[in-house]
């Protein structure tokens, strides 16, 4: 994640990183899932931002056109590097969604928002046929209307999503406990 103030002044190391391995590097706006990392707007440093300090070194930064449900949007350097920014904070995308997480525990998160899960662990323990796990996710998935990056981009004071009490109560409401 680029965080004003801590790293977004290593972008085009990052990238020359990125070259060398050779990888296609992934650049996320602070997001503000959970509620233990004191986030604020004021940290977040948004696509566009991202993409002028990369063309202040690079040039011209040309959008990669394509129909897919990757969260990044993908741009190409000049010398055919590609790189991608997921930028959920300014411009989310709950609409296109088709992302969700399943945690060690077995919980089912549909949104990595979400306050709540669905326990796919019990079910599969007492002995849930294929066919009714089959059912049970589908039938949540087809049902669901997470919005929550939407939401809370709407929001007028964003206060931490989750309060740091709670947080102690259920961890598992922080978003890189879910894999995110």
């Amino acid at each position: 994640m680029v965080i004003r103030g801590v790293n977004d002044d290593e972008l085009v190391d990052l990238v020359e990183f990125a070259k060398a391995v050779p990888a296609e590097l992934r650049f996320i706006e602070y997001m503000d899932v959970g509620g233990a990392t004191r986030w604020s707007m004021e940290q977040v440093v948004s696509r566009q931002e991202m993409l002028a300090t990369l063309e202040r070194r690079y040039g011209r930064i040309e959008p990669i056109v394509e129909d897919t449900s990757a969260p990044a949007d993908r741009y190409r350097l000049a010398d055919g590097t590609v790189f991608g920014i997921i930028s959920s904070t300014t411009q989310p995308f709950c609409s296109k969604c088709d992302r969700s997480r399943l945690t060690a525990d077995g919980t089912w998160y549909l949104c990595l928002y979400a306050p709540q899960g669905v326990n796919l662990r019990d079910p599969f323990r007492s002995g849930a046929t294929p066919e009714e796990l089959t059912a049970l996710i589908t039938g949540r998935w087809r049902s669901r209307t997470d919005r929550g990056a939407e939401e809370r981009l709407a929001l007028r004071e964003r206060s931490p999503l989750v309060p740091v009490a709670q947080l102690r109560a259920d961890p598992r409401l922080e978003m890189h406990t879910r894999g995110g």
